[in-house]
Protein backbone atom coordinates (compact mmCIF):
# COMPACT_ATOMS: atom_id res chain seq x y z
CA UNK A 1 0.00 0.00 0.00
CA UNK A 2 1.71 3.61 -0.99
CA UNK A 3 1.94 5.73 1.74
CA UNK A 4 -0.68 8.10 -0.12
CA UNK A 5 -3.22 5.09 0.05
CA UNK A 6 -2.02 4.29 3.45
CA UNK A 7 -3.36 7.63 5.09
CA UNK A 8 -6.32 8.13 2.55
CA UNK A 9 -7.30 4.39 4.73
CA UNK A 10 -6.36 5.45 8.33
CA UNK A 11 -8.29 8.90 7.56
CA UNK A 12 -11.31 6.65 6.63
CA UNK A 13 -10.85 4.59 9.61
CA UNK A 14 -10.85 7.24 11.58
CA UNK A 15 -14.02 9.12 10.00
CA UNK A 16 -16.11 5.83 10.16
CA UNK A 17 -14.33 4.92 13.91
CA UNK A 18 -15.90 8.99 14.93
CA UNK A 19 -19.47 7.72 13.06
CA UNK A 20 -19.99 4.58 15.07
CA UNK A 21 -18.93 6.44 18.32
CA UNK A 22 -20.82 9.53 18.37
CA UNK A 23 -23.38 7.53 16.28
CA UNK A 24 -24.49 5.07 18.95
CA UNK A 25 -24.20 7.24 21.64
CA UNK A 26 -26.52 10.16 20.17
CA UNK A 27 -28.97 6.95 18.98
CA UNK A 28 -29.16 5.31 22.54
CA UNK A 29 -29.60 8.99 23.68
CA UNK A 30 -32.94 9.11 21.19
CA UNK A 31 -34.04 6.11 21.65
CA UNK A 32 -34.01 6.04 25.57
CA UNK A 33 -35.17 9.65 26.54
CA UNK A 34 -36.92 10.82 22.89
CA UNK A 35 -38.61 7.44 21.58
CA UNK A 36 -40.23 5.98 24.43
CA UNK A 37 -38.20 3.13 24.18
CA UNK A 38 -36.90 3.49 28.04
CA UNK A 39 -35.06 -0.34 28.55
CA UNK A 40 -31.09 0.56 28.67
CA UNK A 41 -30.81 -3.43 30.26
CA UNK A 42 -32.45 -4.92 26.41
CA UNK A 43 -30.23 -2.18 24.89
CA UNK A 44 -26.89 -3.75 26.54
CA UNK A 45 -28.18 -6.76 25.73
CA UNK A 46 -29.18 -6.00 21.73
CA UNK A 47 -25.32 -4.32 21.13
CA UNK A 48 -24.31 -7.58 23.11
CA UNK A 49 -25.87 -9.56 20.58
CA UNK A 50 -24.50 -8.11 17.45
CA UNK A 51 -21.10 -8.06 18.75
CA UNK A 52 -21.31 -11.55 19.33
CA UNK A 53 -22.49 -12.44 15.95
CA UNK A 54 -20.62 -9.99 14.00
CA UNK A 55 -17.27 -11.15 15.74
CA UNK A 56 -18.08 -14.42 14.84
CA UNK A 57 -17.99 -13.33 10.98
CA UNK A 58 -15.52 -11.04 10.78
CA UNK A 59 -13.43 -13.37 12.62
CA UNK A 60 -14.12 -16.74 11.34
CA UNK A 61 -15.09 -16.26 7.86
CA UNK A 62 -13.13 -12.70 6.94
CA UNK A 63 -10.21 -13.63 9.34
CA UNK A 64 -9.94 -9.78 10.09
CA UNK A 65 -7.97 -10.92 13.06
CA UNK A 66 -6.20 -14.45 13.68
CA UNK A 67 -8.61 -16.53 16.02
CA UNK A 68 -6.76 -16.55 19.52
CA UNK A 69 -8.25 -20.26 21.51
CA UNK A 70 -9.18 -20.21 25.72
CA UNK A 71 -6.36 -22.06 26.43
CA UNK A 72 -8.01 -22.94 30.45
CA UNK A 73 -10.96 -22.78 32.64
CA UNK A 74 -9.39 -19.80 34.68
CA UNK A 75 -8.94 -17.87 31.47
CA UNK A 76 -12.39 -18.37 31.13
CA UNK A 77 -13.39 -17.79 34.25
CA UNK A 78 -11.14 -14.29 34.14
CA UNK A 79 -12.82 -13.52 30.55
CA UNK A 80 -16.47 -13.70 32.05
CA UNK A 81 -14.95 -11.62 35.03
CA UNK A 82 -13.91 -9.20 32.53
CA UNK A 83 -17.59 -9.39 30.67
CA UNK A 84 -19.50 -9.13 33.95
CA UNK A 85 -17.91 -5.19 34.46
CA UNK A 86 -17.98 -4.67 31.21
CA UNK A 87 -21.90 -5.51 31.20
CA UNK A 88 -22.08 -2.97 34.18
CA UNK A 89 -20.52 -0.24 32.52
CA UNK A 90 -22.59 -0.13 29.20
CA UNK A 91 -25.63 -0.57 31.11
CA UNK A 92 -25.01 2.45 33.95
CA UNK A 93 -23.84 4.37 30.86
CA UNK A 94 -27.00 3.63 28.57
CA UNK A 95 -28.86 4.46 31.80
CA UNK A 96 -27.59 7.84 32.78
CA UNK A 97 -28.45 8.82 28.86
CA UNK A 98 -32.20 9.03 29.97
CA UNK A 99 -31.96 11.51 32.33
CA UNK A 100 -28.57 13.65 31.61
CA UNK A 101 -28.05 15.05 28.38
CA UNK A 102 -24.87 13.58 25.99
CA UNK A 103 -23.23 17.00 26.49
CA UNK A 104 -22.91 16.17 30.33
CA UNK A 105 -22.21 12.78 29.55
CA UNK A 106 -19.67 12.74 28.13
CA UNK A 107 -18.09 15.55 30.20
CA UNK A 108 -18.54 13.02 33.42
CA UNK A 109 -16.92 10.38 30.69
CA UNK A 110 -13.79 12.40 30.18
CA UNK A 111 -12.60 11.30 33.87
CA UNK A 112 -12.06 8.21 32.91
CA UNK A 113 -8.47 8.78 33.25
CA UNK A 114 -8.32 9.60 36.63
CA UNK A 115 -10.15 6.00 37.71
CA UNK A 116 -7.72 4.29 36.02
CA UNK A 117 -4.81 5.86 37.39
CA UNK A 118 -6.75 5.82 40.94
CA UNK A 119 -7.24 1.79 40.07
CA UNK A 120 -3.67 0.71 38.93
CA UNK A 121 -2.40 2.33 42.07
CA UNK A 122 -4.99 0.12 44.10
CA UNK A 123 -4.97 -2.80 42.51
CA UNK A 124 -0.93 -3.00 41.19
CA UNK A 125 0.31 0.00 43.44
CA UNK A 126 1.35 1.49 39.67
CA UNK A 127 2.57 4.84 40.75
CA UNK A 128 3.03 7.66 38.46
CA UNK A 129 5.37 10.31 38.14
CA UNK A 130 4.16 13.28 40.30
CA UNK A 131 3.12 15.79 37.49
CA UNK A 132 0.60 13.01 35.66
CA UNK A 133 -1.31 13.24 39.15
CA UNK A 134 -1.20 16.71 38.97
CA UNK A 135 -2.65 16.49 34.98
CA UNK A 136 -5.55 15.28 36.78
CA UNK A 137 -6.79 17.85 38.89
CA UNK A 138 -7.78 19.73 35.61
CA UNK A 139 -9.98 16.94 34.73
CA UNK A 140 -11.96 16.41 38.15
CA UNK A 141 -12.18 19.97 38.61
CA UNK A 142 -13.95 20.52 35.14
CA UNK A 143 -16.27 17.93 36.07
CA UNK A 144 -16.95 19.69 39.53
CA UNK A 145 -18.02 22.89 37.94
CA UNK A 146 -20.03 21.60 34.66
CA UNK A 147 -22.16 19.79 37.44
CA UNK A 148 -22.59 22.95 38.92
CA UNK A 149 -23.43 24.95 35.61
CA UNK A 150 -25.58 22.21 34.12
CA UNK A 151 -29.23 22.92 34.21
CA UNK A 152 -30.33 19.66 33.11
CA UNK A 153 -28.34 17.66 35.99
CA UNK A 154 -29.71 15.16 37.68
CA UNK A 155 -28.74 12.95 40.40
CA UNK A 156 -29.64 9.39 40.04
CA UNK A 157 -28.03 9.77 36.41
CA UNK A 158 -24.63 11.51 37.49
CA UNK A 159 -24.14 8.32 39.64
CA UNK A 160 -24.64 5.80 36.98
CA UNK A 161 -22.66 7.98 34.75
CA UNK A 162 -19.93 8.43 37.13
CA UNK A 163 -20.41 4.39 38.09
CA UNK A 164 -19.85 3.36 34.34
CA UNK A 165 -17.45 5.46 33.72
CA UNK A 166 -15.01 4.21 36.89
CA UNK A 167 -16.36 0.40 35.83
CA UNK A 168 -14.68 1.53 32.21
CA UNK A 169 -11.54 2.21 33.70
CA UNK A 170 -11.65 -0.72 36.47
CA UNK A 171 -12.12 -3.09 33.69
CA UNK A 172 -9.18 -2.08 31.43
CA UNK A 173 -6.74 -2.66 34.69
CA UNK A 174 -8.85 -5.65 35.52
CA UNK A 175 -8.11 -6.49 31.69
CA UNK A 176 -4.01 -5.98 31.82
CA UNK A 177 -3.56 -7.86 35.23
CA UNK A 178 -6.18 -11.14 34.14
CA UNK A 179 -5.07 -11.41 30.66
CA UNK A 180 -0.74 -10.43 31.13
CA UNK A 181 0.05 -13.56 31.75
CA UNK A 182 1.95 -15.74 28.68
CA UNK A 183 -0.76 -17.96 26.74
CA UNK A 184 -3.29 -15.88 28.29
CA UNK A 185 -2.92 -12.80 26.13
CA UNK A 186 -5.60 -11.65 23.67
CA UNK A 187 -6.03 -8.78 21.11
CA UNK A 188 -9.12 -6.86 21.74
CA UNK A 189 -11.57 -8.66 19.04
CA UNK A 190 -10.85 -11.73 20.63
CA UNK A 191 -11.67 -10.74 23.77
CA UNK A 192 -14.78 -9.15 21.97
CA UNK A 193 -15.72 -12.43 20.77
CA UNK A 194 -15.73 -14.31 23.67
CA UNK A 195 -17.21 -11.82 26.52
CA UNK A 196 -20.24 -10.65 24.17
CA UNK A 197 -22.06 -14.44 24.55
CA UNK A 198 -21.12 -14.74 28.22
CA UNK A 199 -22.42 -10.90 28.49
CA UNK A 200 -25.75 -12.19 26.64
CA UNK A 201 -26.54 -14.88 29.05
CA UNK A 202 -25.74 -12.62 32.16
CA UNK A 203 -27.65 -10.14 30.54
CA UNK A 204 -30.64 -12.08 29.80
CA UNK A 205 -32.29 -13.11 33.19
CA UNK A 206 -32.00 -9.75 34.19
CA UNK A 207 -33.65 -8.11 31.37
CA UNK A 208 -36.67 -10.50 32.43
CA UNK A 209 -36.70 -9.79 35.98
CA UNK A 210 -36.25 -5.79 35.99
CA UNK A 211 -37.47 -4.82 32.55
CA UNK A 212 -40.47 -7.50 31.79
CA UNK A 213 -42.43 -5.36 29.34
CA UNK A 214 -39.80 -5.09 27.47
CA UNK A 215 -41.39 -6.89 24.64
CA UNK A 216 -44.60 -5.71 24.80
CA UNK A 217 -43.67 -1.83 24.71
CA UNK A 218 -41.29 -3.02 21.84
CA UNK A 219 -43.78 -4.70 19.59
CA UNK A 220 -45.85 -1.57 20.54
CA UNK A 221 -43.59 0.94 19.47
CA UNK A 222 -42.63 -1.45 15.91
CA UNK A 223 -46.23 -1.78 14.84
CA UNK A 224 -46.33 2.33 15.27
CA UNK A 225 -43.30 3.00 13.57
CA UNK A 226 -41.68 0.86 11.79
CA UNK A 227 -38.82 2.96 12.00
CA UNK A 228 -37.86 1.62 15.90
CA UNK A 229 -36.59 -1.72 14.25
CA UNK A 230 -34.55 -0.22 11.52
CA UNK A 231 -32.95 2.30 14.45
CA UNK A 232 -32.58 -1.03 16.62
CA UNK A 233 -30.46 -2.56 14.18
CA UNK A 234 -28.73 0.66 13.14
CA UNK A 235 -27.76 0.84 16.69
CA UNK A 236 -26.78 -2.73 17.34
CA UNK A 237 -24.83 -3.03 14.58
CA UNK A 238 -22.83 0.57 15.23
CA UNK A 239 -22.19 -0.59 18.49
CA UNK A 240 -19.86 -3.42 17.25
CA UNK A 241 -18.39 -0.64 14.35
CA UNK A 242 -17.46 1.47 17.24
CA UNK A 243 -15.64 -1.51 19.18
CA UNK A 244 -14.01 -2.64 15.46
CA UNK A 245 -12.73 0.65 14.67
CA UNK A 246 -11.27 1.26 17.69
CA UNK A 247 -8.76 -1.74 17.49
CA UNK A 248 -8.39 -0.74 13.86
CA UNK A 249 -7.52 2.88 14.54
CA UNK A 250 -4.97 1.77 17.38
CA UNK A 251 -3.74 -0.88 15.17
CA UNK A 252 -2.72 1.69 12.39
CA UNK A 253 -1.87 4.30 14.75
CA UNK A 254 -1.14 4.08 18.53
CA UNK A 255 -2.69 4.15 21.67
CA UNK A 256 -1.54 7.82 22.26
CA UNK A 257 -3.25 8.77 19.06
CA UNK A 258 -6.16 7.05 20.03
CA UNK A 259 -6.14 8.89 23.20
CA UNK A 260 -5.87 12.29 21.42
CA UNK A 261 -8.37 11.61 18.80
CA UNK A 262 -10.84 10.18 21.50
CA UNK A 263 -10.76 13.90 23.32
CA UNK A 264 -11.79 15.27 20.19
CA UNK A 265 -14.31 12.89 19.42
CA UNK A 266 -16.25 14.22 22.71
CA UNK A 267 -15.87 17.41 21.92
CA UNK A 268 -17.49 17.12 18.69
CA UNK A 269 -20.34 14.56 19.84
CA UNK A 270 -21.15 17.58 22.51
CA UNK A 271 -20.75 20.44 19.99
CA UNK A 272 -23.38 17.53 17.66
CA UNK A 273 -25.75 16.79 20.23
CA UNK A 274 -26.59 20.05 21.65
CA UNK A 275 -27.38 21.14 17.96
CA UNK A 276 -29.71 17.87 17.63
CA UNK A 277 -31.12 18.11 21.39
CA UNK A 278 -31.59 21.35 21.84
CA UNK A 279 -30.86 20.91 25.30
CA UNK A 280 -29.43 23.91 27.44
CA UNK A 281 -26.27 24.84 28.01
CA UNK A 282 -24.53 27.34 30.72
CA UNK A 283 -21.14 28.94 29.95
CA UNK A 284 -20.04 27.42 33.31
CA UNK A 285 -21.16 24.06 32.08
CA UNK A 286 -18.94 25.11 28.66
CA UNK A 287 -15.76 25.70 30.93
CA UNK A 288 -16.02 22.79 33.18
CA UNK A 289 -16.23 20.94 30.07
CA UNK A 290 -13.25 22.50 28.69
CA UNK A 291 -11.38 22.58 31.29
CA UNK A 292 -11.70 18.62 31.87
CA UNK A 293 -10.77 18.02 27.83
CA UNK A 294 -7.66 19.98 28.59
CA UNK A 295 -6.81 18.32 31.33
CA UNK A 296 -6.94 15.12 29.63
CA UNK A 297 -5.19 16.16 26.68
CA UNK A 298 -2.28 17.09 29.54
CA UNK A 299 -2.61 13.73 31.21
CA UNK A 300 -2.10 12.30 27.44
CA UNK A 301 1.00 14.09 27.35
CA UNK A 302 2.46 13.51 30.45
CA UNK A 303 1.79 10.00 30.21
CA UNK A 304 3.75 10.04 26.54
CA UNK A 305 6.87 11.51 27.75
CA UNK A 306 6.88 9.68 31.32
CA UNK A 307 7.38 6.82 29.09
Amino acid sequence: MSAKNEKLFICSLIVLWYSSNIGVLLLNKYLLSNYGFSFPIFLTMCHMSACAMLSHICIGLFKIVPLQRINSRTQFMKIATLSVVFCGSVVGGNISLRYLPVSFNQAVGATTPFFTALFAYLMTFKKEAWVTYAALIPVVSGVIIASGGEPSFHLFGFIMCLSATAARAFKSVLQGILLSSEGEELNSMNLLLYMSPIAVLFLLPITVMMEPNVLDVLLSLGRKHWSMWLLLLVNSVMAYSANLTNFLVTKHTSALTLQVLGNAKGAVAVVISILLFRNPVTFVGIAGYSLTVIGVAIYGETKRRSK
